[in-house]
């Protein structure tokens, strides 16, 4: 096709920033009082909790499997942290002869998730020998939603995966209108994002409605995921008002009112990755830091001159407040602001975990870097070549593989949001308009290529697990803000700037 027919679908750009949807709301919010102390709450809990634990002891290796999957549905499995790795690795280490799709595949993706490796093989059972699967496979709903969740966490070259994939998403699709609840809705959510890229907190919230209804459900274990769920929002709105006030203070300090005002949305973001209670300080710091980036970047974006771009980038390098000088007016009270929260990180943390900040301030320098370059391409109106913005994620390739594939989906997500909306007033041509223009295609080929860069990248997370055991725990951490990506980006809408979208859940 034509390539002017497909330049002439680019959207212009994109309208100003809308104001932020939560005002004061969390800063003035109280949570109705519990219904019972937080005190006899927690006794309560710990109470459950020790009966829950005894259920692994109990069980047999169907069950115990079934058991960890109800945890993490409900996301309480971080309390149950040795008894699940000491059963998937019980599981991993022995013989599984189970004639059952659905257990098959449920052992499947809780080991892989868990950086335990399993071979594809262990679906020839339910196969010809022409490799399609029996036909008995397609009257079994709940098989097929095992089987296309856990073919999910595929990583490079496996072909059979993906076509498990395609069975079982046709097959399922064939069922809906058809299936009883709450299955039908757990079927319904997988075929529009399968369980190992959704959030574990929003497959709580849906979950925790769920399974009273299943037949099997332990009376227990959802009176304890309740009283969990609670004691955990009141932790977060608590830290959410006197993050609604950091923010209101500094943005009102540094006037910098083009910038979005999306702090809630940014703290939503640094608790897809750490919602566990004792993980307060790091959602915090992880929450301000994208802050600082977003007005950053809307500076570059929608403000900045080629000029101050250049200075802004040069004082960032510098890390110095005496470079405060080398700046225009309105950009002195924003750096030294920046200058000092660092400041406050480093304050914040023991002896020995101060040099984190300096990795944190590196990493913001790469950044920088970064958007300077696309800035400078911006206004010598150069178009880049596809793989030059591609490599505009060099500062990842430093890094582990995990946080390389979070750069890229992020990256290509937020592409293909741009280009469905329009672009801001300074931002340089996308990856999708790069591949337009070099390659003479449609926005539809451009659109479908970045969608298998996508796919790549979530196959090199899958593949992370396995590589350095010793890091699965960071690793995992990375794979969660990664998972967040398609709640952020999902149909090619960018909820954190037009955060509507997200209220409903927020709320």
């Amino acid at each position: 096709m034509a390539s002017h027919d497909a330049t002439a679908a680019v959207p212009e750009m994109a309208p100003v920033f809308q104001p932020t949807v939560w005002g004061d709301f969390f800063i003035n919010y109280d949570p109705e009082p519990l219904q019972m102390s937080e005190g006899r709450v927690i006794d309560r809990s710990n109470e459950l909790k020790k009966k829950i634990a005894g259920l692994f002891e109990r069980s047999a290796i169907v069950e115990q499997l079934n058991l960890v999957d109800t945890l993490q549905h409900l996301s309480i499995d971080h309390h149950f942290h040795e008894q699940i790795l000491s059963t998937l690795r019980s599981t991993h280490a022995g013989e599984f002869n189970s004639s059952s799709i659905h257990d098959v595949a449920l052992r499947f993706r809780l080991l892989r998730q868990q950086g335990l490796w399993v071979s594809p093989d262990v679906f020839s059972k339910f196969k010809e020998e022409d490799g399609t699967f029996h036909a008995n496979i397609t009257n079994d709903p709940r098989g097929l939603l095992s089987l296309y969740n856990a073919a999910y966490l595929f990583t490079h070259g496996e072909t059979e995966l993906e076509k498990s994939i395609l069975f079982a998403r046709q097959h399922l699709e064939s069922m809906e209108g058809k299936l009883d609840y709450p299955l039908a809705e757990q079927v319904r959510r997988a075929l529009h994002l399968p369980l190992p890229r959704t959030l574990k907190r929003v497959e709580a919230l849906h979950y925790l409605s769920e399974y009273k209804e299943e037949p099997m459900h332990n009376s227990s274990i959802l009176e304890f995921a309740k009283l969990d769920f609670n004691l955990l929002q009141r932790l977060h709105l608590k830290e959410l008002k006197a993050l609604s006030r950091w923010w209101k203070n500094l943005y009102r300090e540094v006037g910098l009112n083009y910038s979005r005002d999306r702090v809630v949305e940014c703290y939503l973001w640094s608790y897809t990755a750490y919602y566990e209670q004792e993980y307060t300080r790091a959602r915090i710091i992880l929450a301000k830091i994208i802050a600082i980036i977003i007005m950053t970047d809307d500076t570059y974006d929608v403000r900045a001159t080629l000029v101050e771009c250049r200075q802004l980038n040069e004082a960032i390098q510098r890390w110095d407040e005496s470079a405060v000088s080398l700046l225009p007016e309105y950009l002195q009270k924003f750096y030294l602001k920046l200058m000092s929260t660092f400041k406050e990180f480093e304050d914040e943390l023991k002896p020995d975990e101060k040099y984190r900040v300096s990795f944190c301030t590196k990493a913001f320098q790469i950044l920088l870097s970064n958007y300077l370059q696309e800035a400078e391409w911006f206004h010598q109106n150069y178009k880049p070549r596809f793989n030059d913005q591609v490599n505009a994620l060099e500062w990842a390739l430093g890094c582990t593989d995990a946080v390389r594939a979070c750069a890229e989906v992020t990256r290509f997500m937020n592409d293909l949001a741009s280009f469905k909306r329009g672009k801001n007033k300074n931002d340089v041509a996308s990856s999708v308009e790069c591949y337009i223009s070099e390659h003479g295609v449609s926005s539809d080929v451009a659109i479908a290529k970045i969608g298998s860069l996508i796919e790549d990248a979530w196959k090199t997370t899958n593949q992370a697990r396995f590589e350095l055991p010793e890091l699965l725990q960071a690793v995992q951490r990375v794979a969660n803000i990664t998972i967040s990506m398609p709640f952020m980006y999902d149909d090619k809408t960018d909820a954190f700037t037009f955060s509507r979208r997200l209220e409903g859940t927020i709320k």
